[in-house]
């Protein structure tokens, strides 16, 4: 069942490693299909040194395991939220990367202080509020995806393809597995040249809001023209 997806679920999840993202098993990555309804994702508690094609889990949108042996990720409610409300996504990774789970401990969004976090993400990287304790003792997984949503409600989620969850890790987001993977080594990044900015200027402000837009919208607008074009 699904497994051209298995097989790009299991090597983002691997990639993980690869970026250096994940130490443990600090980490999973999923991805949809849309046609079926299912999901992908890594299981619970595996080591990554062990972690192999047949030990990925297929999950529906009701959190049902359809099909694997083992148990499927402890973050696969989160995930599932993010499936349900953002439905142009067709992968999501989550780590405790150093950097961004730094800032995320911190209660802090990641100014867009360069071109680097402009080209791939438009604006602060938000980090949202903590759960409360009724949240938190009442289906925890399911409401840090519930309070991810709540905030992007009325927010460019395509745009802005990543969360800080505070005092947990980070979310991100893409068109596929691999997407959501490119997009938490970008985080990642940002969340470590901003911490080193901050400490060489404390006073740094970020960066002009018509060179954010110049480097995002060159690589993401109507008119893009970063990369290589397709020739018929």
């Amino acid at each position: 069942m699904l497994e051209e997806l298995k097989k790009k679920v299991y090597e983002a999840n691997m990639l993980l490693v690869h970026y250096g993202l994940v130490k443990l098993t600090w980490g999973n990555v999923s991805g949809i299909d849309r046609k079926t309804g299912l999901f992908v994702i890594k299981p619970s508690g595996v080591e990554y040194d062990k972690l192999t094609l047949q030990d990925m889990v297929v999950v529906d949108l009701e959190g049902n395991v359809v099909e694997g042996k083992y148990n499927p990720s402890t973050d696969t409610a989160t995930h599932l939220e993010l499936y349900k409300a953002f439905t142009k996504i067709g992968g999501v990774a989550h780590t405790h990367s150093s950097w961004a789970t730094s800032w995320a401990q911190a209660g802090l969004g990641i100014p867009c202080y360069g071109t680097t976090h402009a080209d791939y993400m438009y604006g602060e990287i938000p980090c949202v509020r903590n759960l409360t304790i009724e949240e938190i003792d009442k289906a925890y997984e399911k409401n840090t995806g519930l309070i991810i949503a709540e905030y992007f409600k009325n927010r460019d989620y395509i745009a802005m393809p990543a969360v800080l969850c505070r005092n947990h890790g980070s979310f991100t987001w893409g068109v596929d597995a691999y997407d959501a993977v490119q997009n938490a080594v970008v985080l990642e990044e940002s969340a470590k040249m901003a911490a080193y900015s901050r400490i060489i200027n404390p006073f740094i402000n970020p960066a002009p809001q018509e060179l954010q837009d110049k480097h995002y919208y060159r690589k993401h607008g109507a008119n893009a023209y970063y990369g290589q074009k397709t020739k018929s």
